[in-house]
């Protein structure tokens, strides 16, 4: 249930403004002039709420709901409660997200640098740039239009910002270019030196790190996620690409578009991946790997060797995920029969 103190809804919206919105169609006891004030869960929805089912292990839920309307899957508009009006729809949880940003979008901070805010002089800031207190803008740093820098974030020397791009509290970035509606959460890490070093005798010696981080647009990076910056060569990040927090991406990696990848990845120094690439929770990646267009990756798997596109894995070391199936059933048979011997 939404708290009112920390999110502000835009609503009410008539069924036939959300049916536009999505695309769905009407059906049920569907009163286009309903009006829906809130989004709730199955469980929690009450008279003036929307809801959805996608997921059949919630049909128990959605049969004793008590919502105004739900956007719901074709297969089960038969199995609604008596006067839940129903939008049907192939994608109820996509159409739910998308009615969640109308009625909750994203409010821009007050544009201005707060009075405790460091900005050095040469730093040039666009149109309703917004820096909040304790928050440092280095010398030649650029700063799009509309761009947010939350409290206490450090914004590196002649780094630069692309437009609407959200640098969440805390955050330090530096020896990167950020493209445009990028949002990097609470405690991220931009553009440290990476994990580089050479050996002699008298032990490691680190070796200089001169690339930069260059993350392109609609990226997101979550909480205390960590992005090394290049030795030479950049670390990039692709257009659209999911990163959830806590993950590690090592130097010169190469990430494609449209991403996802899951919390505690690591990613190791001069490995790509291709486009909609998908790293499960835990996931670890060896370092100069060629990880192809739509691979996926299990949880907890460890990829110790190039994979081609379209490739779904599991286990450590990974392998194709049927095989890796079969290995977890052969253990599962196993420990029964060790079972029965004692």
């Amino acid at each position: 249930m939404t708290d009112p103190r920390f999110f502000r809804s835009q609503g009410p919206f008539t069924l036939a403004e959300l049916a536009t919105m999505t695309g769905a169609e009407l059906a049920g006891a569907a009163d286009p002039q309903l009006r829906v004030s809130d989004l709730a869960a199955l469980q929690a929805a009450g008279p003036t709420d929307l809801s959805f089912l996608e997921n059949r292990r919630y049909l128990a839920d959605f049969r004793a709901c008590r919502a105004a309307a739900c956007l719901v899957a074709p297969e089960f508009v038969e199995q609604a409660p008596p006067g839940l009006a129903l939008l049907v729809s192939a994608r109820p949880r996509r159409n739910f997200a998308r009615i969640g940003q109308r009625f909750y979008p994203t409010e821009p901070a007050a544009p201005g640098v707060h009075e405790r805010a460091f900005v050095d002089p040469s730093a040039i800031l666009g149109e309703a740039v917004s820096v909040g207190p304790g928050a440092v803008v280095g010398a030649g740093a650029r700063l799009g239009a509309g761009a947010e820098i939350g409290a206490n974030a450090v914004i590196g020397d002649a780094v630069e910002i692309g437009e609407r791009t959200r640098i969440g509290a805390g955050a330090s970035v530096s020896h990167a270019i950020i493209g445009a509606r990028v949002f990097v959460y609470p405690g991220v890490r931009i553009g440290q030196p990476g994990f580089g070093f050479e050996m002699d005798g008298d032990g490691p010696f680190m070796v200089p790190q001169l690339g930069r981080v260059i993350i392109e647009d609609d990226v997101e990076i979550g909480a205390n996620s960590t992005i090394d910056r290049g030795s030479g060569p950049d670390t990039v990040i692709g257009r659209g690409t999911m990163i959830d927090n806590l993950v590690q991406i090592g130097h010169n990696v190469v990430v494609g578009r449209g991403c996802i990848i899951v919390a505690q990845v690591g990613i190791s120094g001069s490995t790509r991946l291709g486009n909609r690439v998908v790293l499960a929770g835990q996931v670890g990646v060896a370092g100069h790997l060629e990880i192809g267009d739509g691979v996926q990756v299990a949880a907890m798997s460890g990829v110790n060797r190039s994979l081609a596109a379209g490739s779904v894995v599991g286990g450590a070391p990974a392998v194709p995920i049927r095989e890796f199936r079969r290995q977890v059933a052969a253990i599962k048979r196993l420990g029964r029969r060790g079972e029965g011997e004692t």
